[in-house]
């Protein structure tokens, strides 16, 4: 899902300002501090590895969660998103508990939800291809990332798309989605950047007509 393209895409923006970047790789069993990381990314993956994915994340709840706690920036993803969630049940009936930093579950389908999507947001509309089985409810008073203009979302039955809770963000935008979404790429950033230094920062501007041209074209897409 060129997942990947958003870990490549907060490096060069940091590179391109004149900061440098480190890329700290975590295996499933890995220890790993979180709370000394200023931004985590989990994206999508095949569904046979939803399951040992979600024991590593269980493993990993307490300190995932005391991470979000203290304004660790946290980008979910498809697969991660949904285990961020309170659980998730396949659509033959097995149950898949999650770790619970979203007021969410999400339900198994047979039909998948594929095509490019278009999500209104308070950083701007983003634009990602979403391709899921999974139906993700959000509780009441749960935020979502924005409202969906295209596409499916979250579900076909509501217009939400995505989840907030402090500095986590959870979304089924695939595709790269930080790659042709200059400014919430760089939103992540900042807010890590503020976590970090503290006080209120401004990132100086770079020329993204070319980030921006190629999300024209994908909104364009079905």
């Amino acid at each position: 899902y060129g997942d990947t393209g958003n870990v490549i895409a907060l490096c060069r923006r940091l590179e391109w300002r004149g900061m440098e970047a480190r890329v700290d790789t975590v295996a499933a069993g890995e220890r790993y501090d979180f709370t000394g990381a200023d931004l985590v990314f989990s994206g999508g993956g095949q569904d046979l590895a939803q399951v040992r994915v979600a024991d590593d994340l269980q493993a990993r709840s307490e300190a995932i969660h005391e991470a979000v706690r203290s304004g660790v920036v946290f980008l979910t993803i498809c697969g991660t998103y949904q285990l961020f969630g309170r659980r998730f049940l396949t659509h033959d009936g097995s149950e898949i508990p999650g770790i619970g930093v979203f007021a969410m579950e999400t339900i198994g389908g047979t039909r998948r939800m594929i095509g490019n999507m278009v999500v209104a947001t308070p950083w701007g509309d983003l634009v990602g291809f979403e391709n899921h089985s999974g139906r993700t409810f959000l509780d009441p008073g749960q935020d979502g990332l924005g409202r969906v203009e295209k596409g499916y979302g979250n579900n076909e039955k509501t217009p939400e798309e995505g989840a907030v809770t402090g500095n986590c963000f959870g979304t089924y935008l695939h595709g790269s989605l930080l790659p042709k979404n200059p400014g919430f790429a760089d939103e992540l950033l900042r807010r890590a950047l503020q976590r970090r230094r503290g006080g209120r920062v401004v990132l100086d501007p770079l020329d993204d007509e070319l980030e921006r041209r190629a999300a024209r074209v994908a909104a364009g897409r079905p």
